[in-house]
């Protein structure tokens, strides 16, 4: 079974990488509405809008981890971990709205022009501050989400990512419309658009194989490894799920009738053994059949 004290440590630091970033993001959109306000520009507010999803996808992080951090209980009995998954994949839903917004935004202006704008030198720094903000974010929760084998702080990273590239296209887009290439913010938006897509599928090829209980590891590995164990003929009807933090894998062994039930229970439980250490399986059912 995976040990529960490891899974309530995993959870306190995810929850505390959450907290660090919920501050960072914060001060993020407080800087961009007040530029967005001070220049009235529909750019600088639709990033803004944007970054506060960020915000709000570490409240419903924090909320998801605390969920999936919980045990097997009756309901549940193989755990909550998926609830994390689900999380990432909510925060799909919010890079699909952020990519639509983006999207028909910029189809708007190509199609009416865009509006003036009026932004000064020290706006456009500290929106560049902003950038640097997202940067060093983005790569902290990357780094700790692949140390924690976290799927939602992977996701939410790759949400702080996107937010990363739409603030570079605003940037651009008013820097270029000051020098009077007026086309650029609409086309650039565009672009973002497309970067969001990408961010997103790779969110849902990372996670909807979990929740479809796709293999886990190929039959023939696990196969491979428990017949490495003396008395075992053979190993058969083998089933794997689950993610590298919560394993579950099933299989039939073959054995010589005349073992007794005994040593059959002794070869069972170190494949359970060679199991957990070759693969680095959780929990692990052995059935065994004479042949």
């Amino acid at each position: 079974m995976p040990d529960q004290g490891a899974a309530a440590r995993r959870s306190v630091r995810i929850r505390r990488v959450l907290i660090i970033i919920l501050a960072a993001n914060i001060a993020v959109v407080v800087a961009k509405l007040l530029v967005g306000i001070a220049t009235d520009s529909l750019a600088v507010l639709g990033d803004t809008a944007h970054s506060s999803v960020d915000a709000l996808n570490n409240i419903l992080a924090l909320v998801v981890v605390s969920i999936a951090s919980r045990g097997p209980d009756e309901d549940h009995p193989y755990g909550h971990q998926k609830f994390e998954t689900l999380g990432a994949l909510a925060i799909v839903g919010f890079l699909s709205v952020a990519a639509f917004e983006l999207s028909k935004g910029a189809v708007e202006r190509l199609a009416t022009g865009p509006p003036p704008l009026s932004i000064s030198s020290i706006q456009i720094t500290i929106l560049l501050a902003t950038l640097a903000i997202n940067v060093g974010v983005a790569s902290y929760e990357s780094h700790k989400g692949r140390q924690l084998n976290s799927e939602i702080l992977l996701a939410d990273a790759a949400h702080t990512k996107a937010d990363v590239f739409v603030t570079i296209g605003v940037i651009a887009s008013l820097v270029l419309v000051r020098v009077g290439i007026t086309w650029a913010d609409p086309v650039l938006g565009l672009a973002v658009a497309v970067v969001i897509v990408i961010l997103a599928y790779r969110i849902m090829s990372r996670s909807v194989p979990i929740l479809v209980d796709r293999h886990l590891l190929p039959s023939s590995t696990i196969r491979r490894s428990a017949e490495r164990v003396p008395g075992v003929k053979g190993a058969y009807d083998i089933r794997s799920r689950g993610s590298q933090n919560q394993s579950f894998a099933e299989l039939t062994i073959a054995i010589e009738r005349s073992v007794t039930v005994e040593d059959a229970h002794q070869i069972a439980d170190a494949v359970e053994s060679r199991l957990r250490s070759d693969l680095q399986l959780h929990e692990i059912i052995v059935h065994v059949e004479p042949c």
